[in-house]
């Protein structure tokens, strides 16, 4: 029996929406993702504030996540939705 499906594995990362590092605490990756930072996440964004006319910048922090996800393909040799050979 030789194998049609092989299906590959990816890796879908995303970073949540910066904020204040102490507002970060409790920060949830969306449904499906793995949070791969730890406490208040990464101190590595900006995030703005707009106060009348002004656009004021902070530094801020956000958490990293990981999904992972199986997209279904053919092995070499195969194709189609069926991965038929020759």
């Amino acid at each position: 029996q030789v194998k049609k499906q092989c299906d590959q594995k990816l890796l879908i990362r995303m970073k949540t929406k910066c904020v204040p590092c102490s507002l970060n605490l409790d920060t949830q990756c969306p449904a499906g993702y793995t949070k791969i930072t730890n406490g208040t996440g990464m101190p590595d964004c900006r995030y703005y504030l707009e106060i009348k006319t002004y656009t004021l910048s902070f530094s801020g922090c956000r958490h990293h996540c990981v999904k992972e996800f199986e997209q279904p393909g053919c092995c070499q040799g195969h194709w189609g939705p069926d991965c038929m050979g020759k």
